[in-house]
């Protein structure tokens, strides 16, 4: 009886979070300023020290990728990874940071599909890959290796695109 009440009050939980989640979706909006938007163009320029930051903010780009779909406007991302984050994109992680880099691999592997999936271009420097000593054959084939990310930021901002910088 005691287990029956426990899931009796569990189901409640989940019950009370999904309509606090559905009506948290229904309150919040960014009409204001999307305003007359069809389409949104941006890039983001990320530069982390850590995997765990990595992680967060490759499943924020995700979230806001499908907060523009949600709110009916097309969105164009593209992610310039530069910097030591570099090293946390590697589909094998160095033995200096695996025990780091081991809680978030797969929440960073799993942004990295997710955002390819939805047509997200994710550019990573090659100078970074080379000071970070990051072998570009363990880099997952949804990334672009390109010469220099701050050349490709200067090209996606000339093209139109709003920087978005996550550091």
């Amino acid at each position: 009886m005691h287990k029956c009440l426990q899931g009796i009050k569990f189901v409640c939980f989940l019950l009370l979070f999904t309509i606090t989640s559905i009506n948290a979706e229904q309150k919040y909006n960014d009409a204001a300023a999307l305003n007359g938007i069809e389409q949104a163009k941006g890039v983001f320029l990320i530069d982390f020290k850590t995997a765990k930051t990595t992680a967060f903010y490759m499943d924020l780009i995700v979230g806001t990728y499908d907060g523009f779909k949600l709110q009916g406007v097309e969105p164009e991302i593209v992610v310039v990874v530069i910097g030591p984050t570099a090293q946390f994109l590697s589909q094998e992680a160095k033995p200096e940071l695996a025990f780091e880099y081991e809680e978030s691999f797969d929440s960073i592997q799993q942004s990295i599909k997710a955002l390819a999936k939805r047509d997200v271009r994710i550019e990573i420097c090659a100078i970074a890959t080379d000071v970070f000593n990051v072998d570009n054959d363990k880099l997952p084939q949804e990334l672009d290796v390109v010469a220099d990310g701050f050349i490709s930021l200067i090209g996606w901002q000339t093209q139109g695109y709003k920087l978005v910088p996550v550091f």
